[in-house]
């Protein structure tokens, strides 16, 4: 009783805020959104549930990994194993992390064998943008957009000569350095950039009981280096060329298996290294004053790598290798047709594993095709997708998805969805010796979604309820196939911008459950997923000096236990992070940042440590 009080009260406290606050600067009135509809539109017709997060948001975030940015976005939770950089789990409105797809530069990245994607590889500052879409996309993107997209691109070219350096120094022994020149001439623009982070960190694992517990310093050290090239050959016909490089190494606490040096959990030194390989080509074509073409070609290798050493004499105790390759070839033709327009899309997909465990099949190709209209009118807009995607393991499957919108008022418009997906099951889950069941079939769902959108001036108020029910849902931590599981929730979002302050608050309420007679209960609430998250953020510029503040309030969680015996409940908690902007001289700034102010003992993966308190200044200049 005394939960279910307390339940309410966070959820009424939250819709009161909800309605006195926000707006957001990220979401200006004439900004346009590529990753709701694949077609640039501006954010007051978008019908999807997405959010923007912009260059100057990127800019403050100080020490803050991109993971720790997502977080504070609406319907994202984040899981992270310990320290400073380790393995992120994201949770986009409670679907498991393989069910949410990441792309850069409309490209696909992520490993085969987990589903996951390596989000800590990419760098902040060299990040322009970023898009979420939350809610069932797979008619839109294919397999693995259960829960939704995020859509990363890269910083693009100036149009004059821009230089930039930064560098800073943290608690934690955190380093960081940047630098990158971007400019145009001609016809041609370029952008290149370099970063550098390390830091020696904290210990990995918290309790003293596990049997991988060591309580030194886990750290890393990551490098990126990007590049953009781009060529507008004439007025119809452009060229686009991105590539980028990542390398992040950070230690662990474990021990290997099989264990050939008998090392223990003091003895033993491990490391994880993750890198991403990625390149992007595209032509852009306007070849009739209705018809415009995009065709993308690119490739994405992601690593990931675990070695684990003798402490005392730097003796291997054991790898394991588990990369990925994907190629992928999309050809989009945009046809307007008066303020309508019918979009067909064909792709072509392969991915391949390269591990040094042994898996029955190691590669599969997707083949896919796609028809969507949009339809726009004063009073009302509506998206029709339809999709094929051919998959080589287990065939062809149909998605469709319908979503509407009316303006009820000229700041009021109420918007729905209802469409399917499907994930066809990792080469993990599938394959991997001693827990892959190659029986397991492609999970498949339909998604309906009710919500109101408000915009007036500079306030944005948002209110959206989803429901996803998946059909044969895999179950993460055993692989069964389960009959059912449920998705559903309340995102409620306010945002506001007026004079030198700004606004932001997002309140999520998630209820994952899944559903089987394998289980001791056939009804169980997914782990890592808070029922309750509250975001909320507040900016205020005073002359040359930008304050900002951050908080996020979680409730409980579930999560296996240790001893798989049953499980555990972690507690809720609440983190608060301050920062300061000071623009010293027209081209030298000052950002100093303090995560975690209130120094929240917390855990987000049992057993596994978070940062304390932690303080980063840094210098930056741009000319």
């Amino acid at each position: 009783m005394k939960n279910c009080t307390s339940r309410a009260r966070f959820a009424t406290l939250s819709l009161a805020l909800g309605t006195a606050l926000s707006a957001h600067a990220q979401l200006q009135l004439q900004e346009q959104v590529v990753t709701a509809s694949r077609v640039a539109t501006p954010v007051t017709d978008v019908l999807a549930d997405v959010s923007v997060i912009d260059r100057a948001t990127l800019a403050m975030a100080g020490q803050s990994s991109i993971r720790d940015v997502l977080a504070q976005q609406a319907g994202v939770q984040i899981v992270s194993s310990g320290s400073y950089r380790s393995n992120t789990a994201i949770f986009l409105r409670g679907a498991v992390t393989s069910q949410t797809l990441v792309l850069i530069d409309g490209v696909r990245v992520g490993t085969a064998t987990s589903g996951g994607a390596a989000m800590d590889n990419l760098p902040l500052e060299r990040i322009e943008r970023i898009e979420i879409l939350r809610g069932a996309a797979s008619a839109l993107y294919g397999p693995d957009a259960v829960g939704g997209v995020i859509q990363i691109f890269t910083r693009a070219p100036s149009q004059a000569l821009e230089l930039g350096a930064s560098a800073g120094l943290g608690t934690d022994g955190q380093q960081q350095a940047s630098a990158h020149v971007s400019g145009s001439s001609g016809a041609f623009g370029y952008s290149l950039g370099v970063s550098r982070e390390k830091a020696s960190g904290i210990t990995a694992v918290a309790n003293p009981a596990s049997g991988s517990y060591n309580a030194d310093e886990d750290g890393f050290d990551a490098a990126s280096a990007d590049f953009r090239l781009t060529a507008q050959i004439n007025r119809a016909h452009a060229l686009r060329l991105s590539l980028l490089r990542s390398d992040t190494e950070y230690r662990l606490d474990s021990t290997p298996f099989p264990n050939p040096l008998s090392l223990t959990r003091l003895t033993s030194d491990a490391r994880g290294k993750t890198g991403l390989s990625h390149a992007t080509a595209q032509w852009d074509a306007q070849w009739l004053p209705q018809w415009h073409s995009t065709l993308t070609a690119g490739t994405s290798n992601e690593q990931s790598l675990g070695d684990t050493f003798r402490s005392t004499d730097g003796a291997a105790g054991g790898s394991t290798q588990f990369n990925t390759n994907r190629r992928q070839a999309t050809w989009q033709n945009d046809i307007t047709l008066d303020k309508d327009v019918l979009s067909v899309m064909l792709e072509n997909r392969n991915e391949t594993v390269d591990s040094n465990t042994a898996y029955t099949v190691t590669s599969r190709d997707v083949r896919s095709a796609l028809a969507s209209y949009a339809f726009n009118r004063a009073a009302w807009n509506a998206l029709v997708v339809a999709r094929n995607d051919d998959n080589s393991q287990f065939g062809n499957f149909n998605n469709w998805s319908l979503s509407g919108g009316y303006r009820v008022t000229d700041a009021l418009r109420a918007v729905a969805s209802v469409g399917t997906s499907f994930q066809a099951p990792t080469f993990n889950q599938l394959y991997y010796p001693g827990f892959g069941n190659p029986a397991l079939q492609p999970q498949r769902n339909r998604a309906t979604e009710l919500g109101l959108k408000y915009h007036t001036g500079s306030l944005a108020l948002g209110a959206v309820a989803y429901n996803n029910d998946i059909q044969g849902f895999i179950v993460p931590t055993t692989n069964v196939q389960s009959s059912l599981a449920v998705l559903r929730g309340i995102t409620l979002t306010a945002d506001m911008h007026t004079g030198d302050t700004s606004y932001s608050l997002s309140y999520d309420y998630a209820d994952p459950r899944s559903y089987s007679t394998f289980a001791a209960s056939n009804d169980l609430r997914l782990v890592r997923v808070a029922r309750n998250l509250l975001n909320a953020r507040i900016s205020q510029r005073l002359g040359d000096v930008s304050v900002f503040g951050e908080l996020r309030l979680s409730g409980d969680r579930e999560d296996n236990n240790l001893s798989f015996s049953g499980r555990d409940l972690l507690p809720g908690y609440t983190l608060l992070n301050v920062g300061a902007n000071w623009k010293l001289q027209k081209n030298v700034s000052l950002l100093a940042r303090i995560n975690n102010l209130t120094d929240a003992q917390y855990q987000l993966a049992n057993g596994f440590s978070t940062p304390g308190r932690n303080l980063f200044v840094s210098m930056n200049w741009a000319m």
